[in-house]
């Protein structure tokens, strides 16, 4: 990888990666360190790391650095701090959302968050997540089906 890849890859994957830890984490300053470290790790093997494979390599390591940070905490995440789906829902159905989010295995909520809130494929979440494609979708599958029922009447929303 040139630095000028590098460079590109600070300019158009910065703010999505901060949205993909914010959303994970719950916490504005914990995702700003995520994305931190994620393009430090990435400099510091430029030599190292294909080029075209950035991308990957970077949501990789945010993804596991997340991770990381996630299991080191002792309380739980609380989704409700941090911004909308695609539209704004109302606070209710959001508020009832967001705890069902946070509610699912670490795995399941970062892969539906990849999906359904940043819009990556299956393919490009397994890269990320060092999954397979079909991994990825019995995730999506299991936290899709936990979160319908655990909206209940609210389920035909999402």
């Amino acid at each position: 990888m040139t630095s000028k890849e590098y460079n590109r890859l600070v300019d158009n994957e910065s703010d999505s990666l901060f949205r993909f830890a914010l959303r994970v984490l719950a916490d504005a300053t914990a995702a700003e360190d995520v994305v931190q470290e994620a393009f430090t790790r990435l400099w510091e093997r430029i030599d190292t790391v294909e080029s075209g494979k950035g991308k990957s390599y970077l949501f990789t390591t945010g993804y596991h650095l997340a991770i990381d940070l996630i299991r080191s905490r002792t309380e739980r995440v609380d989704m409700e701090a941090h911004g909308a789906l695609y539209e704004p829902l109302p606070p209710d159905i959001r508020k009832r959302l967001d705890e069902g989010l946070a509610l699912l295995p670490e795995v399941q909520r970062s892969v539906i968050l990849l999906r359904d809130y940043e819009g990556y494929s299956y393919e490009e979440i397994g890269s990320m997540a060092s999954l397979s494609e079909m991994q990825v979708k019995v995730y999506i599958h299991r936290g899709r089906a936990f979160l319908r029922r655990f909206l209940g009447e609210l389920s035909d929303l999402i």
